[in-house]
């Protein structure tokens, strides 16, 4: 039995993001709906692999977009739903958002945004918690892993007390980090869909679920986020921890809840500073922080990543007492705390002490000592493509064929693994200077194309993986078509949404439950927009690199070249070898050949190095993934490869 389905009373270790899932389990959530995006991958995942036993459908939807569509029509039905992304992907259904927050809802419709403080695996660390504010919806953000299931549950309920989507927010710390829950029941029984529209526009059950600009349902969804408001003011998951008067009282959520209580016991001052962790973000309960606010001599406000929280507290503090208004507030707008990146611990205390004036006691030099001599020991770790994957070879092809043409060409870039060819030539060859958004690689290049006229003319390229593709791409491909925009199209097809773990996509057979579904074809798509469509291996470098050179030297029309190679690490191919690759030492010239050392200097895989004491080239037989495509750069043939798929006669 999963764990997520262990009866109530049970105390279970759960990643943040499976807590988040059972919430919506014992809340009787019957459709959820995702695109994958790191930190909130899990809370699809793991809802899929209990949808049979709990009668939940889950899809990976092919956008979130899409996915908040999804869930709202569930919701429309009366039942409660689910859509989940990262912070990236609100912007991607803020268009849907819009106008689904102003014709409500009717089951409840929680939208979880996992996001990425720090950006450790993201493009930005962009902020979804502004949208509740623009939207009028209520904002709840967990502080632990009890509360991420909790809160979550309870969100469900919130929704169809106020008649509108609520937004739970959060963190990779939260999402992706661990701890212990005790479980509550899970529901005997799933709600039965049906949807009503024949009911006047203003009835929001029985009425068609209409986005209108109708000023009385605009007052009636505000009225509805007072009552969400009223419920905060005694909200439980609202808790204050210290003095009755404290010196410093420490407003905070999410996350930041747990460094301030540890930086708190890190200075000892206990006795000095109060902490106020809300759940309840937006809107703020005005009574609670106002009781708070009064009692306090000074305020600082811990949150992560722009001001949010620290902006409300003083809007609400404008509206009160003098002597509340002219109390010093601290927090990121005065630069106490900083604007941007993760916070921690430390960086908390530190705020503490300079407000309070106490010194936080430093390590021994012994230990510092110590630390550096440990951390001179850990190797200098680039980040680089995998062992084996086909983006190397991709990019070796495409920056191989930009500088036989000779006309300064360039690619325009787009998210997913390959965004490391923007970083530098041990990645991407210094091929790609733009990257933006899931599918802007391509609508830039449309742009790019029609500068002719203005004074660039030169081949402009574009790549995108092949779940962006059905993401956002397709949109901008025929835009390209349609305007005729001479472009080279290159989609990097590694068979499934690599980098988040290998959900399925459109294009491929198979559902996020593992039912067997149709797979859309990207080179049909291609082909019916009138596309020219080639498809090669990037593995095999002179096809590919021939197409590449010919797509280039054609002008004024749209090609695409699908580049089509499972990525190493995925389950069909980790771990099993095409070939067993070798370097040949008395055919290896060391850095006497020409080539400047083009393996390991230039091509730079992980599982080809340098033996600096044989001045010669080596292969690393654990970290090898036996692509073979570093035998067909070497110069020298001195890499040799052995195809492990003949048996041998």
């Amino acid at each position: 039995m999963s764990k997520l389905l262990v009866p109530a009373s049970s105390k279970v270790l759960f990643l943040g993001n499976e807590a988040i899932a059972r919430g919506a389990l014992e809340a009787g959530v019957s459709v959820a709906a995702a695109y994958p995006g790191t930190p909130s991958s899990e809370v699809i995942e793991s809802l899929a692999s209990v949808a049979r036993e709990r009668n939940v459908y889950v899809e990976w939807s092919v956008n979130e977009k899409v996915a908040l569509e999804v869930a709202a029509a569930a919701s429309f039905a009366g039942l409660r739903s689910i859509a989940v992304m990262k912070q990236n992907g609100v912007n991607v259904a803020s268009d849907f958002l819009l106008h689904l927050t102003a014709s409500g809802t009717r089951g409840g419709l929680v939208l979880v945004s996992c996001e990425d403080p720090g950006a450790l695996s993201s493009v930005n660390e962009g902020e979804s918690r502004y949208f509740a504010r623009m939207l009028e919806i209520p904002l709840l953000e967990p502080a632990d892993f009890q509360e991420a299931k909790d809160l979550t549950k309870w969100a469900f309920e919130l929704s169809e007390v106020i008649g509108n989507v609520v937004m739970l927010r959060s963190v990779t710390r939260m999402s992706h980090a661990s701890g212990n829950v005790l479980c509550g029941k899970l529901p005997a029984r799933s709600r039965r869909a049906a949807f009503r529209y024949d009911g006047p526009i203003m009835d929001s059950q029985a009425g068609p679920m209409i986005s209108t600009p109708v000023v009385a349902k605009h007052l009636l969804h505000q009225d509805k986020l007072q009552d969400a408001v009223a419920l905060f003011e005694k909200s439980p998951f609202n808790r204050y921890t210290g003095p009755a008067r404290p010196d410093l009282l420490i407003v905070t959520a999410s996350a930041c809840s747990l460094y301030a209580h540890e930086a708190v016991e890190m200075l000892a001052v206990e006795k000095r500073v109060g902490i106020l962790k809300l759940a309840t973000t937006w809107p703020l309960p005005p009574k609670l922080l106002t009781r708070h606010l009064q009692a306090a001599k000074k305020i600082l406000i811990v949150e992560e990543v722009l001001p949010f929280l620290e902006e409300s507290v003083k809007i609400l503090a404008a509206g009160l007492s003098a002597d509340i208004r002219k109390k010093p507030h601290f927090g990121k707008l005065d630069g106490t705390l900083p604007q941007a990146g993760e916070l921690n611990p430390d960086l908390v205390a530190a705020a503490i002490g300079k407000i309070l004036k106490v010194k936080l006691q430093k390590l021994p030099a012994s230990y510092a000592a110590e630390a550096a001599k440990a951390s001179a020991l850990v190797p200098v770790r680039e980040q680089t493509f995998c062992a084996g994957c086909p983006h190397r070879a991709s990019f070796w092809n495409i920056h191989n064929a930009i500088a036989l043409d000779g006309r300064d060409g360039f690619v325009c870039g787009d998210i997913g693994c390959y965004s490391m060819a923007a970083l530098s030539p041990a990645t991407g060859y210094s091929t790609m200077p733009t990257l933006h958004s899931m599918g802007s690689g391509t609508g830039l290049a449309s742009g790019f194309a029609k500068l002719a006229p203005f004074g660039l003319d030169k081949p402009i390229l574009t790549v995108c993986g092949d779940s962006t593709f059905y993401h956002a791409v397709i949109p901008a491909l025929i835009n390209a078509q349609h305007n005729r925009a001479d472009i080279t199209f290159i989609v990097l097809d590694n068979a499934g949404t690599a980098m988040t773990g290998f959900q399925p996509h459109p294009g491929l057979p198979v559902s996020a439950v593992k039912e067997t579904v149709p797979a859309v074809d990207i080179e049909a798509i291609c082909r019916a927009i009138g596309a020219e469509v080639e498809v090669s291996d990037p593995f095999d470098l002179d096809r590919t690199s021939k197409i590449l050179t010919r797509f280039l030297s054609e002008k004024g029309r749209l090609k695409v070249l699908i580049l089509r190679q499972a990525c190493a690490l995925s389950p069909e191919k980790k771990g099993k070898k095409r070939f067993e690759v070798a370097v040949d030492e008395t055919l290896c010239v060391g850095e006497a050949c020409g080539c400047n050392r083009l393996c390991t200097r230039i091509f730079r895989c992980p599982g080809l190095t340098w033996d600096r004491t044989k001045k010669k080239a080596v292969i690393d037989e654990v970290i090898c993934a036996g692509c073979g495509v570093c035998a067909l750069i070497c110069p020298q043939k001195a890499i040799v490869k052995t195809d492990l798929s003949v048996s041998p006669s």
